[in-house]
């Protein structure tokens, strides 16, 4: 490591390692190890950075003075651990992050971090508990098992030409649904009509991306299919509430027939909006926007802005994360509350929905679990809208 390339570890002090605790008892209980001790560390492989410049960040960037201990080494010789780093081309928030502290103190630096994590376990676990861990822990949708032997900054996703998909805009009719199915696209042939159309008139082939990001619009997030599922049949299994519930499903069927809607899709979607339909058309909900959308209630209310009062839209959102959770749980999750914000503020406007909860306890031993590269077998307690 010349001059200008350094990496440093940093370790919560005693008293304050929580996170390494917490991670503990997490293994220990999910995997049903019985790990003594765990020390978690944030790695940092920087570039760039002279010794003042590194003096200078150590304890207001990289680290804390009362919480934190920044060290140039750590042993790990005969040691078990595991270190994880993000695959190149992943967002890096906490490198990035840091970069941003760096110029605060240095607006010029010109300066290169990537950032890892290093579990360190008691000396005497097997191989076969560190391989669980590495299974149960490492995330290979994002992340990836670290070689703290190299120091390497220059390790870059491979970025390919975006393909054009040539002869798109002529592909017949009758291949659309073999397109869609070869493609693995969300989109059936009709929806693949419209897009081929379309470039039709733009008069070129769209590139591959295109394509890609088009289709997510027919995804079960974005599209909210779910909600659209054709309901063929309705049955009530026996139990303490089949006659009620069976009252219940006869006066929805009423409500259809009253409201003229036979005619409309018997889906999940019906069900959670016609209480609303049939509420306004009695008059009890003038306040409601109408709009064709069908993932949300927006209601007109008056605010009082400054002593003046204004006509505002209050929305009540409904957003599912199946689709993205089923591919990358974590962060799947996490686009729950993005989209409830993002909806807003595109000024969409769309009519109510139930929304229903469903909670749960992730009390499932390992072994149970499916487990594939793109669906770590790690849970969390957590409330899910569906």
């Amino acid at each position: 490591m010349n001059s200008n390339t350094n990496r440093i570890f940093v370790e919560k002090k005693e008293g304050f390692r929580v996170e390494a605790r917490s991670l503990q008892s997490e293994l220990n209980e999910n995997l049903g190890l019985s790990i003594r001790g765990l020390r978690l560390l944030n790695v940092y492989d920087l570039g760039g950075f002279s010794a003042d410049l590194l003096d200078k960040c150590r304890y207001t960037v990289f680290g804390e003075t009362v919480t934190d201990t920044v060290m140039d080494s750590f042993p790990l010789e005969g040691r078990r651990y595991l270190a994880v780093e993000y695959i190149p081309g992943q967002f890096d928030q906490r490198a990035s992050s840091a970069v941003d502290c760096v110029h605060l103190i240095d607006p010029q630096a010109d300066v290169q971090i990537r950032s890892s994590r290093l579990l360190v376990f008691d000396d005497d676990m097997s191989d076969a508990d560190l391989k669980a861990v590495k299974h149960y822990y490492i995330n290979a949708v994002e992340s990836r098992e670290k070689d703290l032997s190299k120091l390497n900054l220059q390790d870059k996703a491979d970025v390919k030409p975006i393909a054009i998909l040539d002869g798109f805009t002529d592909m017949p009719e009758e291949e659309f649904h073999k397109f869609c199915a070869d493609w693995g696209l969300a989109m059936n042939a009709d929806d693949l009509r419209e897009v081929v159309n379309y470039f039709k008139n733009e008069g070129r082939n769209p590139t591959e991306t295109e394509l890609r990001i088009l289709d997510t619009y027919w995804s079960d997030h974005c599209r909210h299919t779910t909600f659209t599922s054709e309901l063929t049949e309705i049955t009530v299994d026996d139990s303490f509430m089949k006659e009620e519930l069976e009252s219940e499903l006869g006066r929805f069927h009423d409500i259809r027939r009253e409201l003229g809607r036979q005619g409309k899709s018997l889906c999940l979607m019906e069900l959670a909006t016609i209480g609303a339909r049939y509420l306004r058309s009695k008059g009890l909900l003038d306040d409601m926007e109408q709009s064709e959308e069908n993932n949300a209630c927006s209601v007109y209310v008056n605010v009082d802005v400054d002593g003046v009062q204004e006509r505002w839209l209050l929305m009540f959102k409904n957003e599912t994360h199946n689709h993205p959770t089923e591919i990358e749980p974590f962060g799947g999750a996490a686009t729950c509350l993005g989209g409830a914000i993002r909806d807003p503020l595109l000024c969409a406007s769309p009519e109510p929905v139930t929304s229903a909860s469903r909670y749960r306890r992730p009390s499932r031993a390992s072994s149970r679990r499916r487990s594939s590269p793109a669906r770590p077998p790690r849970v969390i307690p957590a409330m899910e809208t569906r």
